[in-house]
């Protein structure tokens, strides 16, 4: 008899976007048996457990921890926050998986730069370099795992709080983007897409999902967008120093 998976999000108490909070209560409303790893008790833990999650409070980087954490588990989603102590958690979890007897199918949360990064490429930032390193670390593990590899999150500050507050204060709209090119996405699309790989029973283990909106826009056409959506003119001004700060090199949404 084929028992049903039960699943461990860790970073379910937020951060990154919040995906994982949002793919816990995905699969809870789905009838699922979820465990989620919070990194302290709180309010947010105390929310997960009223939804009908079991809550385990760990640190990623605590063998231990992890290794309860995963016990009995059957798909997993890695996901954590910006820290300086990611890849030793990513190498933790690895490990855990290995000795564990029942993983088929962990989702480690990755990001789109790491599609264009190389061995000795510099244009990155430190935590974009972890997670490329993360990602291979995973892949020499053995563990048939699937990556997942947002481009810029849409709910980003970037384009909520400072893009209305430039258009409010100065009519404007105000990026530090240059002559960039970026294709946000929606964390709730994202958390879409990790919650059906999750539990799709044929997912291609090695898989890499790159995730984008459907087009790649520069300022110009940003702040189009916000025109269309405020029904008004929507000027955009250049509030970068230096044209080329934020480089995003985005492709359209596929699988290798």
């Amino acid at each position: 008899m084929t028992h049903p998976p039960t699943y461990l999000i860790t970073g379910a108490g937020g951060g990154a976007g919040g995906i994982s909070t949002r793919v816990v209560r995905q699969l809870l409303d789905r009838g699922e048996a979820v465990r989620a790893l919070v990194h302290r008790q709180d309010s947010r833990a105390d929310a997960l457990r009223a939804w009908g999650a079991e809550v385990i409070v760990g640190d990623l980087t605590n063998p231990v921890d992890v290794g309860a954490a995963m016990f009995g588990i059957t798909r997993m989603f890695f996901n954590m926050s910006i820290s300086p102590d990611y890849l030793e958690a990513t190498a933790v979890v690895c490990v855990a998986a290995q000795k564990g007897d029942g993983l088929d199918l962990p989702v480690n949360m990755s990001q789109m730069t790491v599609s264009q990064m190389t061995a000795t490429s510099t244009e990155e930032s430190h935590q974009q370099r972890l997670h490329w390193l993360a990602e291979h670390v995973i892949n020499w593990s053995g563990i048939p795992a699937v990556h997942i590899r947002p481009t810029v999150f849409l709910d980003n500050p970037f384009f909520t709080v400072l893009a209305a507050r430039s258009i409010r204060e100065t009519g404007r709209l105000a990026l530090p983007f240059g002559t960039g090119r970026t294709s946000p996405v929606a964390v709730g699309d994202v958390a879409d897409v990790v919650t059906t790989v999750l539990r799709s029973s044929d997912g291609p283990p090695g898989a890499v999902y790159e995730l984008t909106s459907p087009a790649t826009l520069d300022i110009d056409e940003l702040a189009e967008q916000y025109a269309a959506a405020l029904d008004r003119p929507v000027p955009h001004m250049d509030s970068c120093p230096t044209p080329h700060r934020i480089r995003c090199r985005c492709q359209r949404v596929s699988r290798q």
